[in-house]
């Protein structure tokens, strides 16, 4: 092949029909095809190190409003700008809505990207894409958990990353399975197997009787009689029946043993203990399932916990002031406004600050990366019922800790906050600076079911974010 084609083929990732026979050539001649794709790779940047020890991912299921949250537009007309104002935070560069006085004096913790976007409008295609960073397929409300689809973040993490403590699980996540109809993809380890799959707690952490069941021997069955064959059999049966795995999944073996291990770790035990946190402590995280679900996640990455998913909402959106995600398009009556001021807005002002705070004074801050974000935006302008649709077009994540700058904004929309004007941002992006804080290149490989080597991200790495 003549040096030029090469040299074509190696500049991008998107392929005409001339560089995929290209392609088929340097495999011929004992290349393979994620040999070259890592020869042209996107980035130019050092190894990462590890920076963040922990992930603390906020998920804000339903859609938020970057409008109405971190990228507000005062200036704009009215049918664009909302009912809501900006104040001045701590950092001179983020304004934020003035109903989050309390959030708006941590932002000189955080970095903020305002210029998010895809083309996913529905809720199972774009949270899949927001949990993995892959492109999903096809943009269909009843897509569904595949084998062909990508795992999460923190199964991906768990398969790259060595067990420090057998024990302790590496990834955890709780304590709803989200879904819109169906349940979104993502939210397991797929191909990867079992054995990578979250611990998932499906338990109110706000429940005065929050434990974990799954935790606790069946009466009669004491921890000899478990490692028995049977005992153990009927023990796994029951954990992959509340989680809705079967016994024909992929690393079951693995699964026994990380489950009979986590039986029998003060570790594990200690680290759900909420009743353990002083009554104020709790209360400044809020007596909400959210509330003491980002309180939890603190007492996991305290505990070694590598990734951990708290999720906001079972639901994209309800029809109160006191429950649902953020999918509020004023059908149905779930009006914007004024459930956004009465639910959301609340709720993220009580969590979002005090969990940033609450690390920061545990000198955890540093080494937690904490993410906050959700499957896409809302329109820019205000619909007939006075509230937002979809609008994966442009939105806004927010990051913090864990090697991420302080008082940072990274990228710009436009002066409706319809589409990026700087610096525009994938979800593969997003995955990739995630993976490389956490230590991990985003080059790396996994193998799916068919055996064929994957890189677990094609975004980059956004360096300018990194402290």
């Amino acid at each position: 092949m003549p040096s030029s084609a090469c040299s074509g083929f190696h500049r991008a990732l998107a392929m005409s029909r001339r560089r995929l026979i290209g392609a088929g050539l340097s495999g011929m001649m004992g290349l393979s095809l994620p040999k070259i794709l890592r020869a042209s790779s996107q980035y130019d940047a050092p190894k990462p190190r590890t920076r963040a020890r922990s992930v603390i991912f906020l998920f804000q299921w339903g859609g938020p409003s970057h409008l109405e949250t971190f990228d507000m537009k005062p200036n704009a007309a009215d049918k664009f700008r909302g009912p809501h104002r900006p104040m001045r935070s701590a950092c001179p560069d983020i304004d934020i809505n003035d109903r989050l006085p309390l959030t708006a004096r941590i932002m000189d913790k955080v970095s903020v990207v305002r210029s998010v976007h895809h083309d996913m409008t529905n809720h199972n295609s774009a949270g899949y894409y927001a949990l993995t960073g892959k492109r999903p397929p096809t943009d269909d409300q009843r897509l569904r958990e595949s084998i062909d689809l990508f795992p999460g973040y923190g199964s991906v993490a768990d398969h790259l990353l060595s067990a420090k403590d057998p024990a302790l699980p590496a990834y955890v996540s709780y304590p709803h399975i989200i879904s819109d109809g169906t349940a979104v993809p993502g939210q397991f380890a797929s191909f990867l197997g079992k054995q990578h799959d979250p611990l998932f707690v499906p338990a109110d952490p706000n429940d005065e009787a929050f434990n974990l069941p799954q935790f606790s021997l069946p009466m009669g069955l004491s921890m000899d009689r478990l490692h028995h064959r049977r005992g153990l059999q009927q023990f796994i049966d029951s954990q992959s029946r509340l989680m809705d795995y079967s016994a024909e999944a992929r690393g079951l073996d693995e699964y026994y043993q990380k489950a009979l291990a986590m039986l029998q770790s003060p570790r594990v035990r200690d680290a759900f203990q909420l009743s353990a946190e002083p009554p104020a402590t709790r209360d400044r995280y809020g007596r909400s399932t959210y509330g003491q679900g980002c309180l939890l996640a603190r007492r996991l990455a305290e505990s070694g916990v590598r990734f951990i998913t708290c999720y906001f909402s079972e639901s994209i959106g309800g029809q109160s002031t006191t429950q649902g995600g953020w999918d509020t398009h004023g059908f149905n009556n779930t009006r914007m406004f004024p459930i956004i001021e009465q639910y959301h807005l609340p709720i993220t002002e009580q969590t979002l600050p005090t969990l940033l705070l609450d690390l920061e004074q545990r000198g955890m801050l540093d080494e937690t990366l904490v993410v906050w974000m959700g499957e896409f935006g809302r329109t820019p302008k205000i619909n007939a019922s006075t509230s937002r649709d979809h609008w994966p077009q442009c939105y806004s994540v927010l990051l913090a800790g864990g090697g991420v700058k302080r008082g940072f904004v990274y990228g710009a929309s436009d002066e409706t906050g319809s589409k990026p004007a700087e610096n525009p941002v994938t979800p593969d992006d997003i995955a990739a600076t995630i993976y490389y804080l956490m230590g991990i290149d985003p080059r790396s490989e996994i193998t799916d079911a068919q055996g064929r080597p994957l890189m677990i991200s094609s975004g980059n790495p956004i360096m300018d974010l990194i402290a």
